[in-house]
C-alpha cells in the first residue's frame, strides 16, 4: 500500500520561476492495485513517481509504504522493495555488460557486497529459464552486451530485472513511449503478465490512453498537481478511450492550447 499524505512541493522556491506543483496532495494506492496514471505534461505524473522513489525531496507531508514512514529514507533503501522501469530503454541496464552480468547484478540487489565473484555461472541456466518465456531469444544471448540489443529487448530485460528480487511495488514511467507500436504491445503484454503473476502493487504513467483503459484495475487522470478523475474496477471497465480523450481536449481548451 502506498500513501501520500498532505504532500507539498515547490520548484525554484523564492525565485520568479517558482512553481507550486503539489499543495497538500493526498493519494493512496491499495495493495495489489494496478493504477494507470494519465495527464498532460506538467500535471505531476512523473514528479509523483519521483517522490515515491525518493528521487526528489518534498517540502511537507508524509510518504508511507505498507504503513512504514519512508519520507526521510534514502533512495537506495527504498529501491530494495521498489522496482522501476524507465521510458528510456538505456536506463535500468548497464549497456557495456552482457545479459548474464546484468541479471547477476539485479539478482544481488539489496544483498551485502563481498569479495566473491559478481557473476555466478551456476545460475546461468536459471537466468535462461527466466528469459525464455519472453520469447525474444534473449536466453541464447547471455554473452551479448546489452547495448547491442534492440530497444524492445532491453525494455523487456529491464522489466524482468526490476522484478527478479522480492518487491512490493512496481513503478512504470512511460516504459513503452520510446518503442515502436508492435514492440510496445509485446512489452505491455509482458507487463500485465508479470504484475498478475507476482501480485505487484503497480503505478504506470502513460501517454497511451488505450493502454490506460485496457490495463490495470484503476485509472487516474492528473492536472496541475491534482487528481481530476479516479475510476476503479467496474467504473473503469466501462470507460472508453474516446471518453478519456474528450476530457483531455476539454482541459486543453480551458488552458488555451
Amino acid at each position: 500500500m502506498i500513501e501520500l499524505r498532505k504532500i507539498s512541493k515547490n520548484y525554484n522556491p523564492g525565485s520568479v520561476n517558482e512553481i507550486c506543483l503539489f499543495k497538500e496532495f493526498d493519494f493512496t494506492v491499495e495493495a495489489g492495485e494496478f493504477v494507470s496514471v494519465v495527464g498532460s505534461n506538467g500535471s505531476g505524473k512523473t514528479s509523483m513517481l519521483n517522490i515515491i522513489c525518493g528521487n526528489i525531496e518534498i517540502d511537507q507531508g508524509e510518504i508511507l509504504i505498507n504503513g512504514q514512514d519512508i519520507t526521510k529514507m534514502k533512495e537506495f533503501l527504498r529501491h530494495r522493495r521498489i522496482g522501476r522501469v524507465f521510458q528510456d530503454p538505456s536506463k535500468g541496464t548497464c549497456p557495456s555488460m552482457n545479459i548474464l552480468e546484468n541479471m547477476s547484478i539485479a539478482d544481488n540487489k539489496g544483498k551485502a557486497f563481498n569479495l566473491s565473484r559478481g557473476t555466478n555461472k551456476q545460475k546461468t541456466e536459471y537466468y535462461r529459464g527466466l528469459l525464455r518465456p519472453l520469447n525474444l531469444g534473449l536466453e541464447d544471448k547471455m554473452e551479448t552486451q546489452v547495448g547491442a540489443l534492440s530497444g524492445g529487448q532491453r525494455q523487456a530485460l529491464s522489466l524482468l530485472m526490476s522484478t527478479m528480487t522480492p518487491i512490493d511495488i512496481l513503478i512504470l514511467d512511460e516504459h513503452t513511449a520510446a518503442l515502436d507500436p508492435k514492440t510496445a504491445e509485446i512489452i505491455m503484454s509482458l507487463t500485465d503478465q508479470v504484475v498478475r503473476e507476482k501480485k505487484l502493487t503497480t503505478i504506470m504513467v502513460t501517454h497511451n490512453l488505450r493502454y490506460a483503459v485496457e490495463y490495470g484495475n484503476r485509472i487516474v487522470m492528473m492536472h496541475e498537481g491534482k487528481v481530476i478523475l479516479d475510476k476503479k474496477e467496474e467504473q473503469k471497465s466501462i470507460l472508453e478511450t474516446e471518453e478519456i480523450m474528450n476530457i483531455f481536449n476539454k482541459i486543453s481548451v480551458e488552458c488555451g492550447n
